[in-house]
């Protein structure tokens, strides 16, 4: 489709532009043949559809947006996800991350805390098939402890700290990729990694932009950051 391959011209062109910050100047081909293959026109909304492949984000209801392409696929190669991994998602919206997950991971599970948009997603996952997909409403903040520990923890809305309950449910080994800010305030993607001991070390990769994670933001600790923060512009 030419629309996906301009698509991916113009993400490989920002991880050009934004390679002295996020440290590589090429992402993962796994990453970037997902995003080719998961059809971002179907997880948009019908008058939003001329947009969908434009390399920013697109309003999707509800004060929610799908992220902008080269975000998607960033925070995806900082995931780092493997084969057999078993990925948390915190913030479902459009479930296009999470289908861009589930060609790349064992399973996903997703977590929305908007009711009508976790029932469209859901919908949408039956229809175009990501069968390793699996959706819950549910505040964010507390993960979804059943099925953990996770590989990877991936969280598409930016929190006020990490959330405590998500560092619990990651596996030794594991990631989290989350934007860290106050809304309409500056905020910063960071990484973090647990330790075979369970230490936890975090890395601030990239300015960004997110809608706020809604729900319980009651943090009961505040984990210190690594690094000042970088700045895209």
């Amino acid at each position: 489709m030419k629309e996906a391959s301009r698509m991916i011209s113009e993400i490989e062109a920002e991880v050009q532009l934004t390679r002295h910050y996020i440290g590589k100047s090429h992402l993962d081909p796994r990453v970037m043949d997902a995003m080719r293959r998961v059809p971002r026109d179907q997880f948009v909304p019908p008058e939003s559809k001329s947009y969908a492949f434009y390399n920013g984000p697109v309003s999707i209801g509800y004060g929610q947006t799908i992220s902008q392409p080269y975000i998607v696929a960033l925070m995806t190669d900082l995931l780092n996800p493997r084969p057999d991994d078993v990925i948390l998602e915190i913030g479902t919206g459009s479930c296009y991350q999470a289908a861009v997950l589930s060609l790349l991971v064992k399973k996903v599970y997703t977590v929305e805390i908007i009711p009508e948009l976790a029932e469209e997603a859901d919908d949408r996952l039956v229809r175009l098939g990501y069968s390793n997909v699996e959706t819950r409403t549910g505040d964010g903040y507390y993960g979804w402890p059943e099925h953990a520990p996770y590989d990877g923890i991936i969280v598409t809305a930016a929190a006020p700290a990490i959330p405590d309950p998500l560092i619990d449910q990651l596996k030794a080994n594991g990631r989290l990729v989350i934007p860290i800010g106050l809304p309409y305030q500056y905020q910063e993607l960071m990484v973090v990694e647990k330790t075979e001991g369970g230490e936890i070390e975090t890395r601030s990769v990239l300015g960004v932009a997110f809608v706020p994670l809604t729900g319980d933001l009651g943090v009961s600790r505040r984990r210190p950051h690594s690094s000042e923060p970088n700045r895209t512009h």
